[in-house]
């Protein structure tokens, strides 16, 4: 029988890179406190090096992500959406603590489910709607189809703690990306949260790293790292939006921008968030003799 005058253990939250979950390289945390200032939890402030090592693993498991089949990812995508509904009140419970109302909270968690499943759906049909014949004056046939850009940074919403990081993972990794992505540090449990349903559910690793800390810290890294291919930030700040489209200029880097944004609302869901992070190939193929 446990004592009721036992000290109870908080929790240190990990980050997650190349499939496993390390504690930062800088040794440094996070307090994370309720409206009453009672400490929630323990988080990763993670540097520099993280992001680095972040990179190597996406870098390493993106040409074998991008050759799985569209069949596979989808299903893939449908487990993830399967883990979550089975952990559904864990992330409920963590949502609340982190502010929102319950009733909120049981909201944002099953739109994360339906929005995986939304872009598993998506996962063998989005070439036959942005690809294309085209007609050309001579003897060839000429295709445009997509390909994944590669390793895509991510920068989720500030002011959702899940929701938001689904809405931006989930279509860059059905397009055959891999993902290094920045959690919310107001609310950042679910991330990691997240990430162990990502152990659980047949993701290789690699395809999504997850770090925890400061914007202030790891923007600048997310923008400039030169084996990033694109970066999507989320947020309104037109300071940190100049910031990030500069240094991404360095290595003609894609920017995604996503600003203003109601990600639980229906119709941020879509298949161009899909396009936005893919490079449109065109193949001539001679006909004729």
């Amino acid at each position: 029988m446990a004592s009721a005058n036992r000290i109870p253990v908080d929790k240190t939250y990990k980050i997650y890179i190349d499939g496993k979950f390390p504690r930062t390289e800088s040794g440094r945390y996070l307090s994370l406190l309720d409206k009453k200032e009672k400490l929630i939890a323990n988080v990763c402030r993670s540097s520099r090096k993280d992001f680095r090592n972040a990179v190597l693993a996406a870098r390493k498991a993106q040409a074998g992500w991008a050759k799985a089949s569209a069949y596979l990812r989808g299903q893939i995508l449908y487990r993830i959406a399967e883990m979550l509904e089975g952990r559904a009140e864990q992330f409920v419970a963590e949502l609340t603590m982190q502010g929102n109302t319950r009733r909120r909270a049981e909201k944002e968690v099953a739109t994360a489910i339906d929005r995986l499943i939304y872009y598993a759906g998506w996962a063998d049909k989005y070439q036959q709607v942005f690809s294309s014949v085209n007609p050309v004056s001579s003897s060839h046939f000429n295709f445009s189809v997509l390909e994944p850009t590669g390793v895509v940074s991510i920068i989720a919403p500030d002011d959702s703690g899940l929701i938001g990081l689904v809405s931006n993972v989930a279509p860059a990794i059905v397009g055959g990306n891999t993902v290094v992505v920045l959690a919310s540090e107001a609310m950042p449990l679910c991330a990691i949260s997240f990430a162990e349903v990502l152990h659980a559910s047949d993701v290789p690793a690699g395809v999504v790293n997850v770090l925890t800390g400061l914007r202030s810290e790891l923007t600048e890294q997310f923008a400039s790292h030169m084996d990033v291919n694109a970066v999507a930030y989320t947020d309104s700040d037109q300071t940190t939006a100049c910031r990030v489209q500069t240094l991404a200029a360095e290595n003609i880097k894609h920017v995604v921008a996503r600003e203003a944004i109601d990600w639980s609302s229906d119709s941020s869901a879509n298949p161009y968030l899909i396009r936005d992070t893919q490079e449109v190939k065109t193949t001539w193929h001679p006909i004729g003799s």
